[in-house]
């Protein structure tokens, strides 16, 4: 199945590519299914493309005539052709980024935008020294932060498959290869493509947190292990080169992980499933460290006879538990191998391995991270000291920075429990020692009598005699857990608690008082934190009372006392789901960025450092698009080196699952942090107050716009239950939280993720702009060419506004409304269907022509044409699948609730995610 678009000579490769996956496939279909069953597919893809790229509306009505008589066989057989073609578009896309990454730097020119060297030479060029980068980088926390959230709808083992065929194409692309080795590189693909199609793409059960567990550490064995060490040594050798000395730099990048501590709303996360995670975790990081070793054990091959070792080294290698005679006067891998003994003998102490070996079963155990780290720098010295610095500074100089960011807990879990959950907490609590009845308590008072607990040294948990509800006493083996995994690993394995749905003061005050509890926090006889309470502000009315309610906790001595033990840093998590689906789009991005400026004020006030956590989604209607331009549309002051980010389900995947991708992402967001953090400060002009007050104006119609359609019109949540397959996505076993808070069929108690990932699968993508196209063309109606004049300025001068408008012009790109008008025949009230489409169809021409209107471009995504270039290789893959989707809806809504019927349908739900990319 060859490609046969116009295409740019650098871009050829891609091309190439594309052509020999395709044509893969299609030999893997004829050989499987059988050549009548290639055929036909053969035949309705010359059609998607004639219709996609050709615009001939013949061509689109032949394709529908032919999907809507097809057989289960052959649809099955279309559904998975289709769907496989958007995931090996995916990966020839990723493999194309990296080889033009590499062209970049092998020509020698000018550094990329959104790299560290392009970033740090604009710095020096602003006047920005060295040392100002290393002092900020001194104080700085930089953290990806992956979630469970359930938007990954593929398989580990098709990832496997996926990466197998990345590396193959690499090998191609990368050597030259003799025919021996390409036809051994050809029938490897073909393995590959035939286990591809022989597998199935689904799960039929649904996933639990273990599994999620499992998944998520992949990503650190495939990448982060690797990549982490290699950024900070470039990073450490950039630095030493400017400053004309060796720079060591601190540990400022962490990947941290919600998996495992995330119970908001996920009743399967229990103290036992948090302890798993944080042992899986340990696991997966000592794993790391002992196969190092073991490479390094066959480099240190250094003879005593021709270097002289010191005193320090000869006595580490003098600890090896093995017979010794077997490397005689090579004391550089008995030295390893002693520490390889103990790495081992730390595992099986933890728990996390479950066998034995010989040779290490008489090691101690290392007590901590700390002395492994001291026994590599015994290694790292001595080689330094008979001129075998390069030695020291390859592997080993890797393997230290390793253990000295990922230590003996991999990654730092986050726990995180909605403010409702804490407060039946405390009302139970309180209840069984005979206190105050705190539900009825008004806000002050809860106050006052939360401040008196936790200065209180005696327990408000009752360890005897006292039975707690199932729900309460699932919560408190959590805290208890918790303690026992920062006493066993350290604080840093579980850093941090978030509050949901934080609304007030004594939101925060509850989660301290039962920190105390469990030794966490305290105030008496010690001042003690060991745990950052993170409130989560979701959303508008949360966002909008942000900043007072900081300000109330700064005024409380208690609370700055406890913050006094965390280095003065306040952290503080923006959600963007919920305010997206509470108040659309436009509102939502704005609401956060006054809450941002309201809080940078509060902070500076008080004098208390401001982390914000900005926990986005992958699609934009979740706060997703380029990290590097959103990070750079902050407000001045919201970063200065402080940032987390989540990042969640599919986008891990197309972020991290690649070696090389992954690096890139990293890089990106140190190089936005730095940017950011050196931006000036905004002085608020006359003209700087204008351009937010016309910003809240056009928020304000948006808002009420989209909540009209929303939450005011009596048939919308009908019109969305049947025009989107919500029905079918909870059974896509896509991950181990419910897609609904309660069992209602209410908007507001749907989770964010669900919400966003069906509009997505009808190709509405309505979260992402529905309301902007009415609050420009009201506001143009009435200002005429001088306020398109002022909204063009505002877009070239105002990163926000650029970034606000470049997502939606993408997100808008993504949608096609004749498609959308397909799903809408699935909804029974068809006068119904007719009502409410026709107003999402007005603003949805309303919100295009705003866009070009402000842009200037021509036709959407004029100023990107390397996602143009991605959605024109996969749209004529992706819209077939969206019309197969509606027809298989309409037989399970029609009766024919077969199991393969609803198989199908899941298969094309994968395959329009995987085309979208970042859809959930």
């Amino acid at each position: 199945m060859p490609v046969n678009l116009p295409i740019a000579e650098k871009d050829q490769p891609l091309k190439r590519d594309l052509d020999l996956l395709a044509a893969l496939l299609s030999d893997t279909i004829r050989e499987q299914a059988g050549a009548a069953t290639a055929e036909q597919i053969e035949a309705i893809r010359q059609l998607a493309f004639r219709y996609v790229q050709g615009h001939e509306p013949e061509a689109g009505k032949a394709l529908a005539r032919s999907l809507a008589i097809l057989d289960m066989p052959t649809t099955m057989a279309l559904v998975r052709a289709f769907s496989y073609f958007s995931h090996l578009s995916n990966i020839a896309e990723d493999l194309h980024h990296n080889r033009r990454r590499r062209a970049h730097k092998i020509s020698g020119s000018k550094a990329q935008r959104g790299s560290i060297s392009a970033v740090i030479d604009d710095l020096i060029a602003r006047d920005v020294k060295p040392s100002e980068m290393l002092a900020l980088l001194g104080d700085t926390l930089i953290a990806p932060v992956m979630t469970a959230h359930p938007t990954e709808v593929k398989r580990k083992t098709i990832l496997n498959c996926h990466n197998a065929l990345a590396e193959l194409l690499t090998e191609r692309d990368r050597s030259q290869m003799t025919p021996e080795e390409t036809r051994a590189n050809q029938e490897a693909m073909e393995r590959v493509m035939l286990t591809l199609w022989q597998t199935r793409e689904v799960r039929t059960v649904k996933l639990t947190v273990q599994d999620e567990i499992e998944n998520g550490s992949t990503f650190f064995r495939n990448t982060f292990l690797h990549e982490i060490p290699r950024l900070y040594q470039d990073l450490e050798d950039k630095f030493s080169e400017m400053n004309g000395e060796a720079i060591q730099l601190p540990n400022f990048i962490q990947v941290g992980s919600w998996i495992g501590g995330d119970r908001d709303g996920n009743p399967n996360v229990t103290a036992d499933v948090m302890r798993y995670a944080v042992s899986r975790q340990a696991g997966v990081a000592l794993d790391h460290y002992y196969q190092q070793c073991l490479k390094l054990e066959g480099e240190l091959s250094m003879s005593t006879r021709l270097v002289a070792v010191d005193q320090a080294l000869s006595e580490l290698a003098a600890t090896a538990v093995e017979d010794q005679t077997r490397k005689d006067g090579e004391p550089y891998r008995l030295a390893v191998s002693a520490i390889a003994s103990r790495i081992f003998a730390t595992a099986l102490e933890i728990g996390t391995f479950h066998h034995e070996l010989h040779d290490v079963a008489h090691a101690a155990a290392y007590k901590n991270v700390e002395e492994l780290s001291a026994d590599l720098a015994v290694i790292a010295n001595s080689l330094k000291a008979h001129g075998a610095a390069k030695l020291a500074n390859g592997r080993l100089r890797r393997l230290q920075r390793a253990v000295s960011v990922f230590g003996f807990f991999l990654a730092p879990v986050d726990m995180r429990q909605n403010s409702a959950i804490h407060e039946k907490m405390i009302n139970e609590l309180f209840q069984q020692a005979g206190l105050e009845e705190y539900s009825k308590l008004d806000e002050q008072s809860r106050r006052t009598v939360l401040l008196r607990e936790l200065a209180s040294p005696r327990p408000l948990i009752c360890p005897y005699d006292v039975a707690y509800s199932p729900e309460v006493q699932q919560e408190l083996d959590i805290l208890h857990a918790a303690a026992e995994l920062q006493a066993r690993y350290g604080e840093a394995v579980l850093p941090n608690y978030i509050i949901s749905n934080c609304e007030s003061v004594s939101d925060m005050l509850e989660v301290a008082v039962l920190l105390n509890d469990v030794g966490l926090v305290s105030l008496a006889p010690q001042v003690r934190s060991k745990v950052n309470i993170i409130p989560l502000f979701e959303t508008t009315p949360d966002l909008r009372n942000s900043g007072k309610i900081m300000g109330e906790m700064f005024a409380l001595t208690q609370w700055c006392q406890l913050l006094n033990c965390r280095n003065h840093v306040q952290e503080v998590m923006l959600g963007y789901s919920d305010s997206n689906k509470e108040g659309g789009y436009l509102t939502s991005n704005w609401e956060l960025y006054k809450a941002e400026l309201t809080l940078v004020d509060v902070f500076t006030a008080a004098g208390i450092k401001l982390r914000l956590f900005h926990g986005r989604g992958g699609t934009v209607g979740r706060g997703g698009g380029p990290a590097y331009d959103a990070i750079l549309a902050q407000p001045a002051g919201s970063v200065n080196g402080q940032i987390r980010i989540t990042e969640q389900g599919e986008v891990i995947t197309a972020k991290y699952a690649d070696r090389e991708v992954g690096r890139r992402n990293l890089e990106i967001l140190v190089a936005a942090t730095l940017d950011a953090s050196f931006q000036p400060a905004i002085v608020e002009t006359d003209e700087v107050l204008a351009r937010r007050a016309l910003m809240e104006r056009l928020s304000t119609r948006a808002y009420q716009f989209y909540r009209d359609l929303v939450y005011a019109t009596p048939d919308f949540i009908t019109y969305f239950l049947e025009a989107t397959p919500i029905k079918e996505i909870p059974n896509l076993n896509i991950g181990s939280r419910p897609a609904a808070r309660k069992n209602t069929t209410s908007i507001g108690d749907l989770r964010a993720i669900p919400w966003v990932f069906s509009w997505s699968q009808c190709r509405l993508m309505l979260p992402g702009w529905y309301g902007f196209g009415t609050a420009i063309a009201e506001y143009l109606a009435e200002t005429g060419d001088d306020g398109l004049a002022l909204l063009r300025d505002l877009y070239a001068d105002w990163s926000f506004l650029q970034v606000t408008i470049s997502n939606m012009e993408m997100v808008l790109a993504k949608s096609d409304i004749a498609i959308a008008e397909r799903y809408s025949e699935l909804v029974q009230d068809q006068a119904v269907a007719a009502r409410i489409f026709g107003r999402i169809k007005a603003e949805w021409q309303r919100s295009v022509d705003a866009v070009l209107a402000i842009t200037g471009h021509e036709q959407l995504l004029g100023d990107n044409p390397t996602l143009a270039r991605s959605l024109d290789n996969r749209l004529p893959y992706l819209d077939p699948l969206n019309h197969l989707q509606v027809e298989l809806l309409k037989r399970i809504r029609g009766g024919d609730d077969s199991e393969e019927l609803r198989h199908a349908v899941h298969l094309t739900i994968n395959g329009v995610s995987a085309g979208l990319r970042n859809s959930g």
